[in-house]
């Protein structure tokens, strides 16, 4: 048996293929299904299952799609309540090949209806893929169907959890949300791990009763994207498949003329967005988590256009975007220099990078709850970026520059977009200069 994991960073998840004689099996499969489909035929297998652990709050999936592609079934947890031909695991309801049965296990926490499947060779468990239930020194967070359903999903959760952990030492874990991925309580760490490990190491198994456990878990939630609320709904119903057709490459004009319902992102590195921008462009800069960032903060499912650098790569954009539900990018400018020369109008922002901030500023901390709560500068205004899209804070003064920091100079960059835009006249601390700030007011 050989599985081959397939990370997506940009979500921090994991899906996964396993081959084994001839016969491929794809656990949680994202909306991009080629590169599935590609890896089975390398591994000169036959895709007979497509598993989904649950309804997906962080992706739309490409599980209806693949199955409909390869001829697989597919197979939902039976309290799914997705409105399409399935398959329906229930717990302890096993089927396979003779040398290869899934055991599904109902672990229900992080969603009512959540399944892991266990896969046992020749009758002995060796993998468990455990989706948003147990994690790597994690586990899947129970609030994501709103803080009302948490508490009783959390004591879900703990049983679940528990019920994992009594599986032998050896068996690997595969779970599909991992480092970088809002649906876990707390940081999760790397792919895959055993249960031995996380019996050892991982904290969410320490609590020895469910009150404790729902108390620990309901603490410190972090803030989770707006796009989460519509994810669930589409995979119940049936995401529409992801076909990537090339964007256009726009000439200004052609960019200039689209209508204002388009919302133009400028993707570009770090400091090019300040340095001159398209003045009614939002600044979120290509990196790995680029498509949490916009499916966070502009309307869902929004007509896009998008400023690239010359050597950003624009089908891994599109499809990083396509996978939680934007399909609808009109097309691309490379660079500012056709715009520019053009004449067209271009905003600029203000940098500070010093020692010591002037005397009788504004400072607007745009980080998240957490970091703020762990550390920040006397006086200053606190509004996590997702929050300054909703309302600006009214005791920003307007007439005066607001400095923005944030702890790597990205997120104030977004806020300098918003507040720009809003009439406010930003001025972004660059790299860590906030931290640094910080770190001298507390000597």
């Amino acid at each position: 048996m050989n599985v081959t994991v397939f990370p997506t960073p940009s979500l921090g998840d994991s899906s996964y293929l396993v081959a084994n004689s001839g016969i491929g099996i794809v656990i949680d499969p994202q909306r991009d299904i080629e590169r599935f489909i590609e890896s089975a035929a390398q591994a000169g297998v036959e895709v007979g299952w497509v598993l989904e652990t649950h309804l997906h709050n962080d992706y739309l999936s490409g599980g209806l799609h693949l199955a409909q592609r390869t001829g697989a079934e597919l197979v939902l947890p039976a309290g799914s309540g997705a409105n399409f031909p399935f398959q329906p695991a229930f717990h302890l309801e096993e089927f396979g090949e003779a040398d290869l049965t899934v055991r599904p296990i109902h672990t229900p926490g992080h969603t009512p209806e959540h399944v892991s499947y266990l896969l046992l060779a020749e009758g002995r468990p060796v993998a468990l893929f455990s989706g948003g239930s147990l994690l790597v020194g994690s586990a899947g967070r129970s609030d994501l169907l709103g803080l009302d359903r948490a508490r009783q999903l959390g004591r879900l959760q703990f049983g679940s959890l528990r019920r994992l952990a009594s599986l032998p030492d050896d068996v690997a874990i595969c779970p599909t949300h991992g480092a970088g991925s809002f649906c876990s309580i707390g940081p999760a760490g790397p792919a895959t791990s055993t249960i031995g490990a996380e019996r050892l190491t991982n904290p969410t198994l320490k609590p020895d009763n469910a009150e404790s456990f729902v108390e620990a878990q309901l603490a410190n939630l972090r803030p989770f994207p707006t796009y989460y609320g519509r994810m669930g709904g589409i995979n119940a119903s049936g995401p529409a498949p992801f076909d990537y057709r090339p964007p256009p490459e726009l000439s200004a004009t052609a960019l200039a003329a689209l209508p204002d319902d388009v919302e133009i992102v400028d993707a570009r590195r770090l400091g090019a967005f300040l340095q001159g921008h398209i003045p009614r462009a939002f600044g979120i800069a290509w990196r790995t988590d680029f498509p949490t960032w916009v499916g966070w903060l502009l309307p869902f499912a929004a007509p896009l256009a998008l400023v690239l650098d010359e050597d950003e790569p624009v089908e891994e954009v599109v499809v990083s975007l396509a996978r939680i539900g934007f399909d609808d990018v009109q097309g691309f400018i490379r660079g500012m220099t056709e715009w520019i020369e053009e004449g067209r109008p271009v905003t600029t922002e203000a940098t500070f990078d010093g020692e010591t901030l002037p005397d009788s500023i504004q400072v607007l901390d745009v980080r998240a709850p957490g970091e703020w709560s762990a550390g920040h500068l006397e006086g200053a205004i606190h509004c996590y970026v997702p929050d300054l899209v909703k309302a600006i804070p009214a005791t920003l003064d307007r007439t005066r520059p607001v400095y923005v920091g944030c702890s790597t100079g990205y997120r104030a960059t977004i806020a300098a977009g918003w507040l720009s835009q809003a009439g406010y006249r930003p001025v972004v601390m660059t790299g860590k200069t906030m931290l640094r700030l910080i770190g001298q007011q507390r000597r």
